[in-house]
Formats: C-alpha cells, structure tokens, sequence
C-alpha cells in the first residue's frame, strides 16, 4: 500500500466558496494550457506549404505535442500527488511558455526546428493530470463527479486554438497567437501561484515516484479506467481530428461546413462532459458508462450505413458526441470513486495517457480502411465492435469493482 502522510499545506479550511474558486481556477488553468497545447494542429497546413512538407511530415508535427502531453501525464500525474497542484500547476503553466514563445518568435523557418518546439509543447498538455487530483481532494465523494466533470470541460481549449490561431496569422502576423497564448499563460501562472491552495487535509505519498508508479499500475482500477477512457475521450479526440475529412468525402461537404459540423460535435462533447459527471454523483458511473457505450454502439452501427446527413447521419453523430463527452466524465468519476486519494494523480496519469493515445489510432484505421475499400463501413463497425467489447466489460468486472466500493 501507498505510504502517506497529512500535508502540512497552508490551504484554508474548506468552506463557502472556496472549493468552487479552486475549481474555476483549475479549470481555466486546464483550457489554458490545452490552448496552447494545441497550437501548431490548425497552422499544418500552413507549414506543409511554407516547408514543403510531405503529408507524413506534416502528420508528424502535429502528433508529436499531442503524444508528448499524453505520456508526460504519468509523471506529472504522480508528482501533483506529491507536490500538489498549488506548486504543479504553476510550474506547468510557466514551463509551457518557453516552447510556446520558441515556436512564436523563432522556430517556425524550418522542420526541426518545430518539431523540438512541438516537443516540449506537450508540456501543456500534462496539466489535465495536475488538475484531476487537485480538484478531487477538494469534493467529497458524492460531488467529486460533477466538479471533475467540470474540470475537465477546460478541454475546450483545444476549440479556442482552433477557432483563433489562424485568424490571428491572417490578421497580426506569425508570431501573434503565441505571444497572445504565452502571456494568458503567464498571467495564469502568476494567479495561480498566488490564489491555489491545496485541499486541507489532503494525503501526501512519502514513497518514490517509481515506487507510487509501480504501485498504480498493479491497481484494477487504473487499467479498467484506461480501456473505458480510450474508448470514451478518444473516441472523442478520434472525431474532432478525422470528422471534417469523414464529412467532406462521405457527403461532399465544402470544407468551412464540415469543419462547422466537427465544432458542434466537439461544442455537445464538452458540455456532457460535466453532465456525466452529474448523473454519476446521482445514478453511479457505471449505468452512466453503460449508456454512453450502448449509444456509441447503436451510433457507430447507424452510421455504418452511411445514411442521409438529415437527419438520420446528424442524429448519430450528435449521440454519438453526447455519448462519448458523458462516458469521458463518469470514467474519472470511477476513478474518483475507487482510487486511493493519495494514489488519484498517479492513476489520472496513466488514464489520461491511454485516452490521449487512444485517438490515434481510429483516424489510422478509418484511413487505412477507406483506402483499401472505398468505404469507411467497416471502420465503424469496427468502432461498433470495440463499444460492445466495453460494454460488456462495464457490465461485468467494472459492475463487480464499483459494486464493491460504495460512496463513502
């Protein structure tokens, strides 16, 4: 068992609105750093164009900050349970501005140069590991749902990247959205440094950090949570990156109103997120994660058919995004559920990893698949399959475990 001790944290004692403040704060923190997380995604075709690069090239850049953030969350996730996140989130924020203002000032004239910047960006993407332990130990178990739910929201970040750093090229040049996303995130740091308290009472690990790693990975938890998570949030992240390309051969749409689609998707995804989160507190993950997979399966089936946009294609993919945005947010409130508090960061870590990673691989399938048959029916039967594998698992072993372990 994990070794723990009381923190000696200076934290306030947890009353009036003081949880709600910490949670607003993480959670701007969060869409913060996925802001700049997610910077270099909607300027690729750009730089396949200034750099000549090949399509592998350019699929590259954009994927290396994105798996950087997804792995780096296992460490950072389990140094926030030593530190805490009023001395994590900080750090990260800060951190983030050095490639942040790299790639901005100097370091989009050639490859390298942006794929060293992209590398260390994914910093930025490790502060969803800070902000999962933080924001749990200031709930209790009955609410811890809902406020993770909410947290995790901030990944609308990713849409204000999405929806500001071209115009801002067009508009003011290179360099403006990473000057812009640099001094948010310096603005952050320094009001987080100076207005995050760490839950009283929270528990600190005395153990090593590969001693609290090694520990979380025996735990059932963290992998029953991996495989709901890969399929939930990257199901999520698998949609919002291949969606538009999905819309654009399958329907013939124009690329501005399939990319206006892709935004209403991942819009309905986020604000579920909290809203799994909720019924979690209220009705149990699991019969919440039982719901989102049967939908998903249902959807992707539906789908599968490829049939008219409107309304029978809207519909499956509005479902589907609802599905999967509740499934993402009952999967931490599992986690919130079963895990050790002291051991929340460590597990979060690894779950966020296998979520962030698991988007990968459906747009590679899907592509892999509709070049060989034309088709992307058998990808998303595919997608079909892999949500009733889940729900079965779900209804058996993740039933049982939860089953065992009554809020307290």
């Amino acid at each position: 068992m994990t070794a723990t001790r009381p923190t000696t944290t200076e934290a306030p004692t947890a009353r009036g609105g003081q949880p709600l403040l910490m949670l607003v704060l993480a959670t701007l923190g969060f869409a913060i750093n996925f802001w700049a997380w997610a910077l270099l995604s909607p300027l690729g075709p750009r730089f396949k164009e200034l750099l000549s690069l090949s399509s592998s090239q350019q699929a590259l850049l954009v994927a290396v900050p994105v798996i950087v953030g997804s792995v780096g969350r296992i460490p950072v996730g389990a140094l926030t349970d030593r530190f805490g996140g009023r001395v994590m989130f900080p750090i990260v924020s800060a951190a983030t501005i050095v490639p942040v203002l790299a790639i901005g000032l100097v370091g989009q004239g050639s490859f390298a140069a942006l794929l060293v910047g992209g590398f260390f960006l994914g910093i930025g993407g490790t502060a969803f590991a800070v902000g999962v332990p933080f924001v749990n130990a200031w709930f209790p178990p009955q609410r811890r749902g809902f406020a993770i739910g909410v947290f995790g929201a901030g990944m609308g970040g990713t849409a204000i990247s999405a929806l500001t750093t071209v115009k801002l090229v067009k508009g003011h040049g290179e360099s403006a959205p990473f000057v812009i996303t640099a001094l948010a995130l310096a603005a952050y740091a320094g009001v987080a440094l100076l207005a995050l308290r760490d839950a009283p009472g929270r528990t600190v690990p005395t153990t090593s950090l590969g001693a609290r790693l090694a520990a979380t990975v025996k735990l059932s938890v963290t992998w029953q949570a991996c495989i709901l998570y890969a399929v939930a949030f990257g199901g999520y992240v698998a949609f919002s990156v291949y969606l538009p390309a999905y819309l654009k051969t399958a329907y013939g749409l124009e690329q501005a109103d399939a990319a206006n689609r892709m935004a209403g998707f991942v819009l309905l995804a986020v604000l579920m997120r909290p809203v799994g989160g909720w019924l979690s507190d209220r009705i149990g993950p699991v019969r919440v994660l039982l719901a989102a997979y049967a939908v998903v399966l249902v959807g992707a089936i539906v789908q599968s058919f490829t049939p008219d946009l409107m309304p029978v294609g809207t519909i499956a993919f509005l479902a589907m995004a609802a599905a999967l945005g509740a499934g993402s947010g009952a999967t931490f409130a599992l986690v919130a559920r079963l895990a050790n508090p002291a051991q929340v960061g460590s597990v979060t870590g690894l779950v966020g990893a296998a979520g962030g990673l698991g988007g990968f691989v459906p747009p590679l399938v899907m592509g892999f698949v509709y070049g060989r048959t034309g088709s992307y029916a058998i990808g998303l039967l595919l997608l079909a399959v892999v949500a009733a594998g889940t729900l079965v698992l779900t209804g058996t072993v993740v039933r049982r475990e939860a089953s065992a372990r009554p809020v307290a």
